[in-house]
């Protein structure tokens, strides 16, 4: 009985952990294309790469410098959208009423921090007048620079606070003060007492940062290597985003993280003549993106050369899509998940494969930002920096056609030497693709009754809404927690609604749907709240 206790804990905890994974993801997406923005402007006000055109007090240089700026909104702005964000994913009802209290009850956080260090400033050993380290600007208001960890950390309280107090009743007399109201309230002075320990401790957690960067910088290829397949291992429990999140966004390696850092010194890098491993070395451990462009292709080769002849037509329509999404935005997940329950070994091998290949670009001078895929490759680091690091850049593509190569025969060769069932070997593997599901829609369905009715059919096969306990989404994939696993059905009821497989642990699961699972996850939503009805026909 005791086991089956322990067991049922470490559920609710990987659920709770998976959820968390999948809240971090909503803010985490606008840094793709703001990234990209601050990248291409950077260069067309750089002097040195587009001539004098660019100087400063022209035209150009105003034009582009505007929206340089516009660009940087998102990253200035990246703990007050990591509070929303979390909140927003992590509360159980009222999600933007949630949303809302954390940016209040943040930003309530921010000012009794600087309050309390102007006023009390030397109890806590911090002149925040001449402080030139570990002090930020958040929303114009001058605090502690905590970072995103800061920030998740006050959001986490606050989401805590919402699911505890937003629902409570009061005395009529007392009802203008339920809801957000409540928790604003209560969260009131928490903040203001978080804020009295976040400035007695939160040096001494700056310094432990500091100390662990200084490691992490100095770990060398040992140190990317466990970075990357660590990322890479553990993309099917969604426990990555644990992995990547800190280096990339947080304080890990570098202030501020390596995306930030890479855009905030991207001009002075890319005048620099000095190797791109000397410049920036905390950038080895933004190198697992190069697995996205160069590997997958490898994956998809050797999965289309170990297929039947008669089977390959319908291979290149499987692969096709998931490497070109791959290649172009970084997003693997509709490719993995298509080897990963057929032959889950081999999904561990391209973890080792992807961080020893990142290792070798590493060793032979490649750094940067480079956690996406080739729009992110190029537009913020070869096209900025390709001037005065092209070298760089050809050796990578010439190690990267090299990890094609090798990933190709390293994988048939495991395909055929165990015979894994991989898709187009048998006639028992079958795989859905978005298109394969599209066409079982009646000619003319509009997207959002193709969404509702995939999403009905995943919410039979979970046991009707009854059965529903919280239901999130990350990229790719509907994560949903459940009353009663045993309710839920096999696998074949999701795939037959075009899911490409099913993760289950204990009464948490992840429902492998594609990159149209923001759609599916809202009508997914609005069926268990009853706000759609269930189409005719699906029961």
């Amino acid at each position: 009985m005791k086991s089956t206790a322990k067991s049922g804990t470490h559920r609710i905890g990987m659920a709770q952990f998976q959820r968390f994974g999948g809240a971090m993801l909503t803010p985490v997406l606008f840094f793709m294309f703001s990234g990209i923005v601050v990248a291409i402007t950077s260069v067309l006000i750089n002097p040195s790469l587009v001539g004098s055109i660019a100087n400063e007090g022209t035209a150009w240089y105003g034009f582009w410098t505007t929206i340089n700026n516009g660009g940087w909104t998102v990253f200035n702005n990246m703990e007050i959208l990591f509070a929303i964000g979390l909140a927003y994913g992590l509360s159980d009802n009222a999600k933007g009423r949630a949303a809302l209290e954390a940016f209040v009850l943040y930003m309530t956080f921010n000012v009794f921090v600087n309050n309390l260090l102007t006023f009390f400033g030397p109890t806590f050993g911090i002149d925040l007048a001449t402080a030139e380290t570990g002090i930020k600007a958040i929303g114009g208001i001058t605090t502690l620079d905590t970072g995103f960890l800061g920030a998740i950390l006050v959001a986490a309280i606050i989401v805590w606070l919402h699911n505890r107090f937003f629902e409570k009743r009061l005395p009529d007399w007392l009802a203008i003060f339920q809801g957000s109201a409540l928790v604003a309230a209560v969260g009131f002075p928490v903040m203001f007492v978080l804020a009295g320990i976040f400035c007695f401790v939160w040096p001494t957690i700056q310094e432990a940062i500091n100390s662990l960067q200084y490691f992490l910088s100095n770990a060398g290829l040992l140190g990317v290597w466990i970075y990357t397949f660590l990322e890479k291992a553990l993309l099917p429990t969604g426990l990555h985003h644990f992995i990547y999140s800190p280096f990339q966004y947080g304080p890990a390696v570098v202030e501020g993280g390596i995306t930030y850092y890479w855009m905030e010194h991207l001009q002075e890098f890319a005048t620099s003549t000095a190797g791109l491993t000397t410049i920036f070395p905390e950038g080895g451990f933004q190198l697992q993106g190069l697995s996205n462009f160069f590997g997958i292709p490898g994956i998809a080769l050797a999965f289309y050369f170990t297929s039947r002849k008669e089977n390959r037509k319908k291979m290149l329509a499987l692969c096709v899509p998931g490497v070109i999404t791959a290649c172009f935005c970084g997003i693997t997940e509709p490719f993995d998940y298509t080897f990963l329950f057929v032959a889950p070994v081999l999904f561990f091998v391209h973890a080792f494969l992807a961080a020893t290949f990142a290792t070798i670009q590493y060793a032979f001078g490649l750094s940067g930002d480079m956690g996406g895929g080739l729009i992110d490759i190029f537009a913020k680091n070869i096209i900025p920096m390709w001037q005065n690091h092209w070298g760089s850049y050809v050796v990578m593509f010439i190690i990267g056609a090299i990890s094609i190569a090798v990933y190709f025969i390293v994988f048939r060769y495991l395909i055929l030497k165990f015979d894994f069932p991989t898709p187009g070997r048998g006639e028992d593997v079958e795989f859905h693709t978005k298109s394969d599901y599209r066409e079982k829609l009646a000619a003319g369905a509009e997207a959002d009754a193709a969404s509702l009715d995939e999403a009905a059919g995943y919410l039979v096969a979970f046991g009707g809404p009854e059965n529903i306990k919280s239901i999130t989404n990350c990229m790719t994939r509907l994560r949903v927690t459940v009353n009663d696993p045993a309710l839920v059905k096999d696998d074949k009821a999701f795939t037959e609604w075009g899911a490409k497989g099913v993760v289950r642990n204990g009464d948490a699961f992840q429902v492998i749907v594609g990159l149209s699972v923001p759609q599916i996850a809202e009508a997914f939503k609005k069926l268990v709240d009853g706000r759609a009805k269930m189409p005719a026909g699906i029961a």
